[in-house]
């Protein structure tokens, strides 16, 4: 009998900032409020379906297909990199990136994905019903200072 280890999801999210400084968040079907993201894909083997080529560009087109919003992702914030359960014994890597928004006049779109769209401030957050690893990294994005007003060329200086 060959052995298989247990393999992690991974679920790649984004922190992604209007242009009145407000954070997107879309609430699922658990009725929680969560950042826009989801899961690399790995293609199909027609050619049609690509791989995604790392978790950046898996993100950019998570956040495209949920929301309708452009955006460029990096860097990953600190503390936003934890494991979720969403439901018992299931459990998700969580990586969360700080993202540029490129679009950040044009009003997000909901998806089928989820259930509503809203933009919140920092404020609204600590009282949003979410689970507490999201929470951390937007405000770790927050208090970057400026992030709402950072540049492509700041990001990838770093």
């Amino acid at each position: 009998m060959t052995y298989t280890p247990p393999l992690w999801p991974v679920s790649v999210k984004g922190v992604a900032l209007d242009a009145r400084d407000r954070v997107l968040l879309l609430r699922n079907e658990r009725d929680e409020w969560e950042l826009p993201g989801g899961r690399l894909e790995i293609g199909a083997g027609d050619g049609v379906q690509l791989p995604d080529s790392s978790p950046e560009t898996a993100l950019e087109r998570e956040i495209q297909e949920e929301t309708g919003w452009d955006v460029k992702a990096g860097p990953l914030i600190d503390a936003g990199v934890w494991i979720y359960q969403p439901i018992p014994g299931r459990r998700v890597l969580i990586v969360t990136y700080g993202c540029t928004v490129l679009t950040p006049d044009r009003p997000p779109v909901i998806s089928h994905e989820h259930k509503q769209l809203g933009t919140f401030s920092a404020d609204e957050v600590p009282g949003l019903n979410m689970p507490d690893g999201y929470k951390q990294a937007i405000a770790v994005w927050y208090g970057r200072g400026n992030a709402g007003s950072a540049t492509l060329d700041d990001y990838e200086r770093m």
